[in-house]
C-alpha cells in the first residue's frame, strides 16, 4: 500500500516551499514524484496556438519528489508519519501517529 494517494492533504517539509500545504493532484509513480496544487510553481513560455491565441507566460505546478512531502494528520493538522494497519474488515488502512485514519480528500 502506498504512503501517499491522489487527493491527500500534504505538507512540504524541505525546499523552497517548506511549510506549504496542498492536495495531491497527480502521482508519478515511476519517478517517485507528485504534483501538489499551489506548490512548486514554475513559469513556462507558451507559443500562440489555435487553442491559446495569446500565448505568453503560463504559471503551473511542477512535480516534487515524494520524500519532501508528508501527509497531514486529520486530527492535529500537523505533518505525520504513516503506518499501515489492518482494519476490522481485513483491508489495509493508513493510520497517522495520533491513531486516526488517513482518508483521501
Amino acid at each position: 500500500m502506498q504512503r501517499l494517494k491522489v487527493g491527500d492533504l500534504v505538507q512540504v517539509i524541505s525546499g523552497k516551499d517548506r511549510g506549504k500545504q496542498g492536495r495531491i493532484v497527480r502521482l508519478l509513480l515511476d519517478d517517485n514524484k507528485a504534483v501538489v496544487e499551489g506548490v512548486n510553481m514554475v513559469t513556462r513560455h507558451q507559443r500562440p496556438s489555435p487553442q491559446n491565441q495569446e500565448g505568453g507566460k503560463v504559471t503551473k505546478e511542477a512535480a516534487i519528489h515524494v520524500c519532501k512531502l508528508m501527509p497531514v494528520d486529520p486530527a492535529t493538522g500537523k505533518p505525520t508519519r504513516v503506518k499501515i494497519r489492518v482494519a476490522d474488515d481485513g483491508k489495509p488502512q493508513r493510520v497517522a501517529k495520533s491513531g486516526s485514519a488517513i482518508t483521501q480528500g
